[in-house]
């Protein structure tokens, strides 16, 4: 008999929640429309909400973040389900450990927060794909988030008024900040802009989500990308300028909304939870381990796949990270020679290697072209990252690695072998082991992992990694992903690591860099006390979200 297959996540989450409900029989949620209100148990009600995402928050740390919004007066939190986060594999679902749906909802509970659950299946949230699954790519025609033209907003409206011509009012996303884009001006937005606008919404009687209240982290792979004239990949940072700051601290902006909302409303009693210890600590120097090259056969066990033309990351079931992709050159180009990808066909960073030595990168609709030169019989390698997949847009089929065979001077390259690459695995499992150290390497450049150990006198505390003069990478602390650092384009110079995921009391802990292209001459970290998000080489503009927001002529400002 062949096994039953597992329910989708959408029927998953109303048994879930029934569970959480006690004597549901005796409580009642009520959209009294004659009136334009909500009533909660027979009474008028209305929530002041902030968002948070269980997913960019570590488990340990969801009690803490839910009690400081119940502090500052809030009496519900909204929140995601992201659906790749938990069906990673078709039929295949992750409800343990930091994916704990139950947990975080009983947490909430705790805090004494009810809950806005958007389940999905697509959330936005500037999250990888918009929290649709890489492996809806594997079929290439696939057409994502369409739907029948509904164009005469006019009859949409009236449509609307027909069948809801009274409701209460409800502003479900309150800005209280905004996202970064890599290579642009970290976002910030007014207290006076953000707290006169929820004032304004609350004398009318309106419930009211801020979103962000509490941003958290892009851990991993996990950040989404826009599409605006350009490819646009969200920073590790979704500190947002939110009323809670990256690494859970009250902000100014969080006392100013408190004050709003008790003029309208019982604050809870009790002092908001102080910020979390912070630590200092280093500089360290890092210790070359070797090129990502020379760990081929660990990186990809199973040995690379075949094929004439380059296949894309959906095509060979890699969903996150990186490819390498390998082909050798048929003659012998002695001049420099053009090196391109047609239709911008690189999604989304190509690391360039001639036998083993670092070219350049390309990059989608930023950089089209390198020269090379090389001997027949050379091995051309080129390492792509995927650095996330759009989040917002219609059919938003965002393929990535090599989506055209790359062109050499006027020759179209083919036979290719293909590398999916598990670096977290490497990481994880095989870098603690001494063995793999290449000291001989001098003044690397490329792909190139470096790592060190620290300890922790104490407790230890809350801290911010600071990459000086390293210039794109990803980094892993104790095994665990923290994210990508990209120093050389900013605004983020900084990353975030929780206190609990370092050992403290003088155990050791590891710290690994995948740099991908070059280190600096001192190859050294700083542990800062406090978050550098500002800082961006280039010359910006800002997206604007109203009015009020805040300008490029005014200063930027630590969240």
């Amino acid at each position: 008999m062949a096994p039953k297959k597992p329910p989708c996540l959408p029927s998953l989450l109303l048994p879930l929640l029934t569970l959480l409900l006690p004597q549901a029989d005796t409580r009642s949620f009520i959209v009294d429309r004659e009136n334009d209100r909500f009533l909660l148990d027979g009474a008028p009600f209305r929530f002041v909400s902030g968002s948070l995402h269980y997913f960019r928050v570590p488990r340990v740390l969801w009690a803490d973040r839910l009690l400081k919004m119940r502090m500052s007066g809030l009496n519900a939190v909204q929140f995601y389900v992201p659906w790749n986060y938990h069906e990673p594999e078709p039929g295949v679902y992750n409800f343990n450990g930091s994916r704990d749906l139950t947990a975080f909802l009983n947490e909430a509970s705790i805090a004494d927060l009810l809950v806005i659950l958007r389940p999905g299946p697509y959330i936005c949230a500037e999250w990888e794909m918009g929290g649709l699954p890489a492996w809806l790519l594997q079929k290439p025609e696939i057409q994502l988030r369409t739907s029948d033209p509904a164009d005469n907003m006019t009859e949409i409206f009236a449509l609307l008024r027909k069948y809801e011509p009274h409701g209460p009012l409800v502003n479900s996303e309150y800005y209280t900040g905004w996202l970064d884009y890599w290579g642009q001006n970290h976002s910030t937005r007014s207290i006076s802009a953000v707290t006169k606008g929820l004032e304004a919404m609350l004398k009318l009687g309106a419930s009211v989500n801020m979103y962000m209240f509490h941003g958290g982290t892009n851990f991993g792979y996990w950040n989404g990308a826009d599409e605006k004239g350009r490819f646009l990949p969200i920073t590790t940072s979704y500190d947002y300028d939110a009323p809670i700051s990256e690494a859970g601290d009250p902000t100014p902006k969080l006392f100013a909304l408190r004050n709003v909302i008790s003029k309208f409303q019982e604050i809870p009693l009790g002092p908001l939870p102080p910020p979390s210890p912070k630590m200092m600590l280093g500089p360290l120097t890092l210790h070359l381990d070797g090129y990502l090259l020379s760990f081929l056969d660990i990186l990809c066990p199973h040995g690379p796949i075949r094929s004439i033309l380059p296949m894309t990351f959906e095509a060979v079931k890699q969903d996150h990270g990186f490819m390498l992709y390998r082909t050798y050159l048929t003659h012998t180009v002695s001049e420099p020679t053009q090196l391109w990808v047609p239709n911008n066909g690189v999604h989304d960073r190509a690391y360039v290697m001639v036998d083993g030595v670092f070219q350049g990168v390309l990059e989608r609709n930023m950089k089209h072209q390198l020269f090379l030169i090389g001997k027949m019989g050379a091995k051309l390698d080129i390492l792509l990252e995927n650095m996330g997949r759009l989040s917002f847009g219609s059919n938003s089929s965002d393929f990535k690695g090599l989506l055209e065979p790359p062109v050499l001077g006027q020759t179209a390259l083919t036979q290719w072998l293909m590398f999916p690459l598990k670096v977290d695995k490497l990481v994880k499992w095989w870098f603690p082991l001494p063995l793999l150290r290449s000291s001989h390497l001098q003044a690397p450049s490329g792909p190139t992992f470096y790592s060190t150990t620290f300890s922790i006198l104490g407790e230890g505390g809350d801290t911010f990694l600071f990459l000086p003069g390293w210039t794109k990478g990803q980094v892993w602390i104790n095994g665990f992903n923290l994210g990508r650092y990209w120093t050389r384009q900013g605004p983020q110079q900084t990353l975030y690591v929780p206190r609990p995921l370092l050992f403290s009391r003088g155990a050791l802990n590891k710290i690994t860099l995948l740099e991908l292209e070059n280190v600096p001459p001192e190859p050294q970290i700083q542990f800062l006390d406090r978050p550098i998000l500002n800082s961006t080489l280039h010359k910006t503009y800002i997206y604007s979200l109203s009015a009020d927001t805040q300008s490029p002529s005014e200063p930027m400002e630590l969240s």
